[in-house]
């Protein structure tokens, strides 16, 4: 899978621009605010309906318009289709495949997929933990697309269910009792699409588990593929039918929900925890093992962050499927061993998209098309 060009109107710093494409690799060269970004920004969002860099799709228009499309042709085993999405910040937006417009806009995800490197991914490491919800929601949608809208239905039951908890804490009498038989209802909603969410989540879990250690292997001196784990720290007891363990738990948390007007159980307050066991005394808790989050060196953070992400790709290329890489001024961020590395793993990916202040951030493995990018303009090297 590549995309072979890519058209952007009103999106992020640019009105317009026309940028072809090629399988391999690609880099796109320019100094900070420049809007080298931006271009991989845009492709990602058709991947995923999302920014690597914001939360809401506002700050993606461009100042002054009301506005932006984004366009991009793809091309999969042999076959082009033009994938487009209008964003329209504050209402619906659209999307369409090949000039016809899809019903639900997030059909559009995962008919191309992507794979981001960037330095906000240190957060994944040092972050809260929607961080890695965020992470693991993600590549959930990128397998198997039908549960973007299991992952939608979810938060709005949840805000609509976190609402009522907010009034019916302090409502006495039949205004009590009539809000605890509607919370009945949405804690059904709740387990039903939650209880679905985790069982994806923990299935996915399981299946990275491999790939992240052996990505660990690689990226960290003197590593091996155990000394990275995963383990999925549910809010919920894991025993029996999941939607029942969702239900009971949020009957026995009910008192104290009511009090504090918040939905204390459901995968909206799971976690992944991420641990390292190089290093580790012995007697240290949980069986030798340490927290990444806390204890581990700035180099060993960046190597587990590469790790997920590196093993995301492996992933969807063993479900069948070679996503497109796009590193975002990542190399900046790495020793010059490391950045070796990771250009080594990455060069075989069908299309490798790469942002860079300077050539000489760019490895040699990645030699490629360039694009100089300056002024608001992108024009190709040589």
């Amino acid at each position: 899978m590549h995309v072979a060009h890519l058209s952007l109107h009103d999106f992020r710093s640019y009105a317009t621009a026309e940028v072809p494409l090629e399988p391999g690799a690609t880099a796109f060269i320019g100094r900070n605010g420049q809007g080298k970004t931006n271009l991989v920004e845009a492709i990602d969002y058709l991947s995923r309906l999302a920014s690597h860099r914001v939360a809401t799709d506002a700050p993606l228009v461009r100042s002054g318009a009301d506005r932006a499309v984004v366009r991009a042709a793809v091309v999969k085993e042999g076959r082009t289709a033009v994938l487009e999405v209008e964003l329209n910040p504050g209402r619906a937006n659209r999307a369409r495949v090949n000039k016809s417009t899809l019903t639900r806009t997030r059909d559009l995800i995962g008919l191309v997929r992507t794979v981001v490197f960037s330095p906000e991914d240190l957060s994944l490491v040092k972050g809260d933990p929607s961080e890695r919800r965020r992470f693991l929601d993600d590549l959930v949608v990128l397998r198997t697309p039908r549960l973007a809208g299991t992952r939608a239905d979810y938060d709005r039951v949840l805000k609509q269910r976190n609402s009522l908890l907010k009034t019916a804490g302090p409502a006495r009498g039949s205004a009590r009792q009539g809000a605890l038989a509607t919370l009945a209802v949405w804690d059904e909603q709740l387990a039903r699409h939650g209880a679905e969410l985790l069982e994806a989540r923990l299935a996915l879990v399981d299946d990275l588990r491999p790939y992240v250690g052996k990505a660990y292997e690689t990226v960290a001196r003197g590593a091996s593929r155990d000394d990275a784990e995963l383990e999925y720290r549910s809010s919920v007891p894991l025993e029996g039918p999941l939607p029942q363990a969702i239900l009971d738990e949020l009957a026995r948390r009910q008192r104290e929900e009511l009090d504090r007007g918040l939905s204390l159980a459901g995968p909206h307050r799971d976690d992944v925890l991420l641990w390292l066991g190089h290093g580790a005394t012995p007697d240290a808790a949980d069986g030798g093992r340490l927290p990444v989050k806390g204890y581990a060196s700035h180099g060993e953070s960046w190597s587990f962050a590469l790790a997920l992400k590196l093993a995301s790709y492996d992933l969807l290329r063993a479900d069948g499927d070679d996503p497109i890489l796009i590193l975002d001024d990542v190399f900046a961020e790495l020793d010059s061993e490391r950045r070796a590395q990771l250009a080594d793993l990455v060069a075989g990916a069908e299309q490798v998209l790469v942002t860079a202040a300077v050539p000489e951030d760019v490895p040699a493995t990645l030699a490629g098309t360039r694009f100089v990018v300056a002024g608001g303009e992108v024009t190709r090297d040589g």
